[in-house]
């Protein structure tokens, strides 16, 4: 799997995460999701995606978007 399509596996695992413990725990868990998609849009616009740097360290193939 490359990075690309991983950043975006995580990117969706957290959104789900911090959606299910706003509904079940705590409201302020939404900022968790603020988060990840203003990293996202971030990404979109200046390639920069600290995940992408980890995942290339630790050896995953590159994507197009972060190769």
């Amino acid at each position: 799997m490359s990075i690309d399509r991983l950043v975006m596996a995580f990117a969706g695992v957290f959104i789900l995460a911090s959606v299910a413990l706003t509904h079940f725990h705590h409201a302020n868990w939404m900022w968790l999701t603020v988060f990840v998609g203003a990293n996202l849009l971030q990404a979109a616009f200046t390639k920069f995606c600290p995940l992408a740097i980890m995942l290339k360290k630790a050896g995953a193939i590159p994507g197009k978007a972060f190769g």
